[in-house]
């Protein structure tokens, strides 16, 4: 994220963006929630008929894409300018038929961004693993999805290692 993107990076700004994003909209995904911290997502995919699979359930691609790229925005939006954020690798297990409408919840712990910040502090590469259960209008988990991610400071950013100390 560039410094002009960053002053406008607000989540009511994200939030509109993305619920008009083609990929977004066309898959029938919807930002419900995000918080003014960027710590807590919450988005619906809706049942349509142009994202059914063959047996008449949520199409596994559009599940997919409810959780992409989410977790990686919502630390943009926590870090800032000074940092790369990037999805790296993710994978889905895939625990019975979406029938109706489907929901996910994301949410970064204070725990996990201290452990993020104290693993990048000193420029660093870190990659953060994040578990997001994909559930059904009944609440019931209907599939998992794994997302780990690449963060690292940007190299303006980082510690000088050739800083001598003189204590």
């Amino acid at each position: 994220m560039n410094k002009t993107v960053a002053k406008v990076y607000k989540p009511n700004i994200v939030k509109f963006a993305l619920n008009i994003w083609p990929p977004f909209w066309g898959a029938g995904i919807k930002i419900i929630h995000i918080s003014k911290d960027f710590r807590n997502v919450k988005m619906r995919l809706k049942l349509r008929w142009w994202n059914k699979n063959a047996n008449r359930t949520q199409y596994g691609g559009s599940i997919f894409s409810l959780t992409d790229p989410v977790y990686a925005l919502m630390l943009m939006g926590i870090l800032g300018e000074r940092y790369f954020v990037w999805d790296k690798e993710a994978s889905i297990n895939f625990i019975k038929p979406g029938n109706s409408d489907l929901h996910a919840d994301f949410l970064i712990s204070q725990d996990t961004l201290d452990d993020i910040l104290a693993k990048t502090a000193d420029g660093e590469k870190c990659f953060p693993e994040f578990m997001i259960y994909v559930k059904d209008s009944h609440g019931t988990v209907v599939c998992e999805v794994q997302r780990k991610l690449y963060v690292r400071k940007k190299p303006k950013y980082r510690e000088n290692e050739d800083t001598v100390s003189t204590s």
